[in-house]
């Protein structure tokens, strides 16, 4: 096996990092990219967290450890394991139930924007069950100096029901995403497979 070798840093590299925001709004749209890219191929990550996202020489972010991504069949992302770290467990997996993968993606980068903007985690407890209690019931508390799109942002991506939870693609058109920057180029994060598909004459 010939593996990519990727010389940078993790995107916290401290306990108590904190990103500005247009630090954090630089990364996050690269992660945004490299998700949609992802589930247009029909993979789950499963556990997007700080720790799996490493800052490039070239200030880009790439995705790292694919160990307990799932692959889903004919866009059906229903699943029923949730191998991913706790804290960053959307609170529809800590029913046990089933979930949609990519809702709980879309959850687990708020997390981790949310780590990056305010230099700790909304939801975590001293046990894994006080963390699940607290991710299923307790209200997002958001810091004051966090500008209000952004704000707006958070509460979008992290709404405990995921079916009125912000989607990716909605994300990434978000106002605070596209502040000053413009939108994330189609290029980055659609998958070129599913474009020649949809190209092809049908007989």
């Amino acid at each position: 096996m010939v593996l990519e070798y990727i010389e940078g840093k993790r995107i916290c590299d401290s306990a108590s990092n904190r990103l500005g925001e247009v630090v954090a709004r630089k990364y996050l749209r690269n992660i945004i990219a490299g998700l949609m890219y992802l589930h247009a191929h029909n993979i789950v990550h499963g556990d997007i967290k700080p720790d799996n996202l490493l800052i490039t020489t070239q200030d880009t972010v790439k995705i790292l450890d694919f160990s307990v991504s799932q692959i889903f069949v004919d866009d059906n992302d229903e699943l029923q394991r949730s191998p991913g770290t706790p804290v960053f467990t959307a609170p529809e997996c800590c029913l046990g139930s089933k979930y949609h993968g990519k809702a709980a993606d879309t959850w687990a980068l708020g997390i981790t924007l949310y780590r990056m903007v305010v230099g700790r985690y909304p939801f975590i407890g001293d046990t894994l069950q006080e963390t699940y209690d607290k991710i299923a019931n307790n209200s997002l508390l958001i810091a004051e100096d966090i500008s209000p799109q952004l704000k707006n942002l958070l509460e979008g991506i992290l709404c405990k029901d995921p079916k009125l939870r912000m989607s990716l693609s909605a994300l990434a058109e978000h106002p605070w995403i596209v502040e000053e920057i413009g939108l994330i180029p189609q290029h980055l994060c659609i998958c070129k497979r599913r474009i020649l598909q949809e190209a092809m004459p049908v007989a």
